[in-house]
């Protein structure tokens, strides 16, 4: 019986000691060394426009880390999109922000297009991503008897 009643316990033993190594505290947070852009939405839908129209929307970001993020570059697909975004430094826990301005001009039908957020970051590039839906435009049709 003596036996049996060590064994259990140097079992219980064994696995408090696992599951403590295993287990993290709920308070212990991960901090990332560096700085981190964290973006609200990395899509955004026009929805449906007229060929022609100039839309634009502004995606907010957030430094999550603990160091300055600077975004140095937006890089667009094509030239129909016009990026501008904050040209200073973001310090940790302060917002910036990417506009993406759209001309739906000789673009009818649907548009999916790619922004790329070249910056500092640890989590590297980030790709943000629009679409519309541009509706052609009327042509005039002249009838001839």
């Amino acid at each position: 019986m003596k036996k049996i009643f060590a064994f259990a316990f140097s079992v219980a033993l064994s696995l408090s000691a696992v599951s403590a190594q295993t287990t993290k505290p709920a308070t212990q947070k991960v901090v990332t060394d560096g700085p981190v852009i964290t973006f609200t939405e990395n899509k955004f839908d026009f929805g449906s426009i007229k060929e022609g129209d100039v839309v634009k929307h502004t995606f907010t970001f957030k430094n999550t880390g603990n160091q300055p993020l600077v975004v140095s570059a937006v890089n667009v697909t094509c030239g129909c999109t016009t990026p501008d975004w904050t040209k200073t430094p973001v310090a940790p826990g302060k917002t910036g922000f990417i506009v993406a301005q759209f001309n739906s001009t000789g673009k009818p039908g649907q548009n999916h297009k790619v922004i790329t957020v070249v910056s500092n970051s640890v989590t590297g590039n980030v790709p943000l991503s629009f679409t519309a839906t541009a509706t052609a435009r009327e042509t005039a049709t002249s009838s001839v008897k």
